[in-house]
């Protein structure tokens, strides 16, 4: 067949090398209500779920009664559950009806109301819900720090970049997982040299990172990951139980603790039951929530090609992240993974959450090139610096970062770099050079770095665990080594894990170790005039107006 000659420069496009699908509900490939989902009900009997969502007791699975038991206000949940679901859509949107008096309500749907509730609402209307709905006033976002060479040094300096930037939370990993103890300190120190209060975390096997928790290595956790139905939960090893068991492990050594789900799981798994992926997604949230655990990962996050292969999936993840905010729980809202190598498809990933506010705008923005991001690459990274400084100036929305200058930067991170070198020495490490120091200052990539010797690094950070070494250990060569005002913080940071203080909702730390959370930072969004606003914090609208590369009329010459 002859070809017109502007379909074939559109299929040129970078949008043809994304992966589409028709929907294919057997197998879990559409994105919500599903033919085969459950229809909505509820029954109590003597204070106890009977049926939910269509399927008797008797015929309960692991998850049914892992919610039935624990994730559902069942003081309420009859009246909710016998109440038009449009009118509920209708609650969260308007803006004449508190955000107190919706939870009051939503706490009390099952998955399936939840699902149907969501479906009612358009795109648009679900930024409106979750500008409302957020737990906490002040959105954030949170930060990846990897390198694909594990390379401490620079693993170090970009932690006080991205720290220096705004990031209240940084998350990094390994390409090898025997560095995984180097990674997490050098992130450590790096954070806290950037800007005091900042939360890391580093994300491996769930026992080593419990175990680096424990050790002071790390702040908060996010990667425990829960599944919407019993196989995929089996293939896992795992239960709803487990996974409660594993939160209460974290919690009682003041370790802030996110669970991580997401639409696609299942289907990438092979275990969809048939079901659509917010209906699975639900009785993810629904879990979480039934765990006492103060927030959720989601968002699609490492499965959104699969939500972004189907006619409205990226609709459906908003969704989830708006059903993980009526759960009451703090929502780091994905736009992590890469997923589209169109840049415009990227934008429209970002923008629902991007503009509503979210308590993370991102869970994972690279704050390295993607080249360097072990997560295997992220929605946004490093080069998407100024692009997102403007859209936060143009639309004068707090997008979690701002702008800041070159020199500053390059002080940061060689005192980053510098003081990370004296960790390692005064811990008995692999030495870290003074031309690494020079090397990780002023690299964009891992590429930029002198080579290491990784044999000897892997062995070292063995020994570093078996040695029984803490962060105790970390302050004090800090310390020792003349880096006075960085142990002082990281010292703040193991203080915080005894008062236990931001185990809520949504917290983190301003520079000055104050927590702010759904606590005492609760969203009060309640139409115009009200709720988060820039205009209400002078500070942080002229970080963000301040754009190094913007003419100052001040300073030109006519």
């Amino acid at each position: 067949m002859k070809r017109q000659k502007r379909f074939e420069e559109l299929e040129k496009r970078p949008i043809h090398e994304d992966g589409f699908v028709k929907e294919w509900p057997d197998e879990g490939l559409i994105a919500m209500m599903g033919p085969n989902d459950p229809k909505p009900s509820i029954k109590i009997e003597n204070g106890v779920v009977t049926e939910l969502d269509s399927k008797k007791r008797d015929d309960f699975d692991l998850i049914d009664m892992y919610i039935a038991t624990y994730g559902i206000d069942l003081k309420n949940a009859e009246k909710v559950m016998a109440m038009d679901s449009i009118k509920i859509a209708n609650m969260l949107v308007d803006p004449n009806v508190s955000r107190k008096e919706v939870i009051n309500v939503t706490l009390a749907l099952t998955p399936a109301k939840a699902e149907e509730v969501i479906s009612k609402l358009n795109f648009g209307e679900m930024i409106m819900a979750s500008q409302k709905m957020r737990p906490r006033r002040t959105p954030a976002t949170q930060a990846h720090v990897t390198n694909i060479r594990d390379n401490p040094v620079l693993i170090a300096a970009d932690a006080a970049d991205a720290a220096e930037r705004g990031f209240p939370e940084q998350e990094t990993t390994t390409a090898v997982a025997r560095y995984a103890p180097l990674n997490a300190i050098a992130l450590l120190v790096g954070s806290q040299t950037g800007r005091p209060g900042v939360l890391t975390q580093c994300s491996v096997e769930e026992a080593l990172e419990l175990n680096m928790g424990m050790k002071g290595f790390t702040g908060y956790a996010e990667t425990i990951s829960v599944y919407g139905t019993d196989q995929v939960f089996t293939d896992g090893d795992d239960t709803p139980w487990s996974k409660g068991f594993l939160a209460s492990c974290y919690a009682s050594r003041g370790l802030k603790m996110r669970f991580t789900s997401g639409s696609g799981s299942e289907a990438m798994m092979g275990n969809t039951e048939g079901k659509s992926m917010l209906y699975l997604e639900a009785r993810c949230i629904f879990i979480t929530k039934a765990s006492g655990v103060q927030g959720l990962q989601n968002g699609g996050v490492s499965c959104i090609g699969i939500p972004g292969a189907v006619p409205s999936g990226i609709r459906s993840v908003m969704g989830e992240n708006l059903l993980c905010m009526m759960m009451d729980i703090e929502c780091a809202s994905g736009n992590d993974q890469a997923f589209s190598h169109s840049d415009m498809r990227r934008t429209e990933r970002l923008l629902g959450q991007f503009i509503a506010g979210t308590d993370y705008v991102s869970s994972g923005y690279s704050s390295t090139p993607n080249y360097d991001n072990t997560f295997a690459g992220s929605n946004t990274d490093a080069m998407d610096y100024d692009d997102y400084y403007i859209m936060e100036r143009d639309l004068m929305i707090n997008g979690g970062i701002h702008p800041v200058d070159e020199a500053t930067i390059i002080k940061v991170r060689n005192k980053a770099a510098k003081a990370v070198q004296a960790v390692f020495e005064e811990l008995g490490l692999p030495k870290i050079t003074d031309e690494e120091v020079e090397a990780a200052t002023y690299a964009n990539t891992s590429k930029d770095m002198p080579d290491r010797n990784m044999v000897e690094d892997m062995k070292a950070a063995e020994d570093l665990l078996n040695r029984g070494v803490t962060a105790v250990d970390i302050v004090k060569a800090l310390y020792e080594s003349g880096f006075k005002d960085i142990a002082t913080e990281v010292l703040n940071l193991q203080k915080q894990k005894v008062c236990g203080d931001f185990l809520q909702t949504s917290a983190i730390f301003d520079k000055d170790w104050n927590v702010i959370s759904a606590v005492n930072n609760p969203n009060d969004y309640q139409g115009p005039g009200t709720g988060y606003r820039l205009d209400e914090d002078p500070e942080e609208w002229e970080r963000i107006k301040d754009v190094p590369f913007a003419l100052d009329p001040g300073h030109m010459k006519f």
